[in-house]
């Protein structure tokens, strides 16, 4: 080996060897990150679990199919420094409500399900309030990938559109044509609910309602009018979000993001885990940090009460370059 290609090789090794490597989800993680004084605080979100388990939750498939672009008008649109749907639309009340996919990667779904419940609600005025079904979409869309292996949200959107989607509520509710199957699992180590394992099987499409639930499936069904995504530019968003209600969006999820607690995430240290979708619901800015306000699927344990803020403006883990959305039908 040439001398120079040897010393190149001795740098690179010595450079790993320097970089400190903490493991997963260890206290060393969460203090290597405190530490760096960013403009977010870690913390543990969930003890003993195979990290396995946390990447199907990333069920989000990046860079996949796109819808057609909606360009709006921002001339003469005054923007608020601030905005929380949940405020603006008291009346709506999916707009506060936290889901859990349960042990599956069913995100790109619950992404979907969770703007849709929410728009249609905005739309018809507040007359409207609907639990869309994760359920449905995630058993019955076959174009949108693979059910709790991953999956496409433009794809999820684009059933809603054509092939419409019934209602219901989190697991056990009992609520509307189809509620969640999957149960949510216990993050924490003393708690009631299952343990988090390995990926549950994507449940079997069932065009019924459950037992005693009227209307019937066909008649239960809700579309979509028109359904797209929003350039990723944030005054583009911005106005999405103030005109139309909450969006979905898909990023990249790494090592660090899983210890969010509080503050605007950024990422800081770890690896890529996968593509992950969440739902923006609005934005506003934290000691001068901008950010996005988004509502995970991970349970209200998870994160600030099931909550987090991603900074915004310079497209933090590809928030701003993948973002759907849609009107309801009616």
């Amino acid at each position: 080996m040439p001398p120079l290609a040897l010393l190149c090789v001795l740098v690179t090794v010595s450079v790993t060897w320097a970089r400190p490597h903490v493991p997963l989800l260890s206290s060393e993680m969460i203090d290597l990150i405190n530490k760096a004084n960013t403009t977010w605080t870690a913390g543990q979100n969930f003890h003993n679990i195979d990290i396995s388990y946390v990447m199907g939750l990333c069920g989000t498939i990046l860079n996949g199919p796109k819808l057609p672009e909606v360009v709006h008008n921002t001339e003469g649109i005054k923007l608020p420094d601030s905005f929380d749907p949940r405020k603006q639309w008291p009346n709506c009340a999916t707009i506060q409500q936290i889901r859990d996919q349960g042990s599956c990667g069913s995100c790109w779904a619950f992404g979907a399900v969770e703007a849709i419940s929410d728009r249609l609600c905005i739309h018809s005025g507040g007359k409207v309030s609907l639990q869309i079904s994760a359920e449905d979409l995630l058993s019955c869309c076959d174009d949108c990938g693979m059910g709790c292996f991953g999956g496409f949200p433009s794809a999820a959107w684009d059933f809603w559109a054509k092939k419409g989607l019934v209602t219901g509520g989190l697991y056990g509710s009992k609520v509307g044509c189809q509620p969640y199957s999957i149960a949510p699992c216990e993050h924490h180590v003393n708690g009631t609910r299952p343990p988090c394992q390995g990926e549950q099987d994507t449940p079997k499409c069932k065009q019924t309602c459950i037992d005693g639930y009227s209307p019937s499936y066909p008649k239960d069904k809700h579309f979509g009018k028109t359904t797209y995504s929003v350039p990723s530019k944030q005054e583009q968003i911005m106005t999405e979000l103030y005109k139309n209600g909450p969006v979905e969006a898909a990023f990249s999820v790494y090592a660090d993001f899983l210890l969010y607690k509080t503050g605007v995430y950024q990422h800081v240290t770890g690896d890529m885990l996968g593509g992950h979708a969440i739902k923006i619901l609005g934005w506003g800015e934290e000691n001068g940090t901008p950010y996005w306000l988004a509502a995970n699927s991970w349970n209200s344990d998870w994160g600030d009460k099931g909550y987090f803020k991603i900074k915004r403006g310079n497209d933090e883990c590809g928030i701003e370059s993948e973002v759907v959305a849609g009107i309801p039908l009616n």
